[in-house]
């Protein structure tokens, strides 16, 4: 049995501090400058209060009144799997559930198929943080804009469709859009 002394205690208190916490998933992800979301300007014609996905410089913008628009650095959909047009978001939700579509699980039975009940909500859910539901008329159509637990993997072809964003970033644009919200995917 080892006993604790002062000694071993400073010691202990002092490599913890210096070490840091042990696992990464414990400290917050610190987005590089060239992700940080910002006020840009944007071409005249584009109206304020919609989102604008730019899938060749992985972009989502969320436009602003006087030719302005807040930037966002997304991951989208891989080759194949991103699906231009105008929807509507019809349904906004914190800490989504999440359930592969057929197609993942009949793509990918490896990686899906366990899920195919579905996944609650939290911080190793693939919808991370908040999700926007885009919807065509009334129909879901199983498009997300969502957060990651997995914020490295943002300006890339990564998704199965949908648009991905750091969950700082999908927290803050979900408090701006209302639902109801035009989003185009160019």
């Amino acid at each position: 049995m080892t006993v604790l002394n002062r000694r071993t205690l400073l010691t202990t208190a002092a490599a913890t501090l210096v070490t840091g916490p042990a696992l990464a998933a414990t400290q917050p992800y610190r987005i590089p400058d060239r992700h940080k979301a910002k006020i840009v300007n944007i071409k005249a014609g584009f109206g304020p209060n919609e989102i604008h996905v730019d899938p060749g410089n992985f972009a989502l913008y969320w436009t602003l009144p006087g030719g302005k628009a807040v930037r966002y650095i997304v991951g989208i959909g891989v080759e194949g799997r991103y699906y231009p047009g105008t929807y509507r978001i019809a349904r906004k939700v914190e800490w989504p559930s999440w359930t592969p579509t057929k197609n993942m699980i009949r793509r990918q039975p490896h990686l899906y198929a366990k899920h195919a009940g579905g996944m609650p909500g939290g911080p190793n859910n693939p919808l991370g943080a908040r999700a926007l539901y885009l919807y065509k008329g009334s129909r879901d159509t199983l498009l997300r804009i969502h957060g990651t637990p997995r914020p490295q993997s943002v300006a890339q072809r990564v998704s199965n469709g949908c648009v991905r964003m750091i969950n700082a970033h999908i927290e803050d644009l979900y408090e701006r859009v209302p639902n109801g919200t035009r989003v185009v995917l160019h």
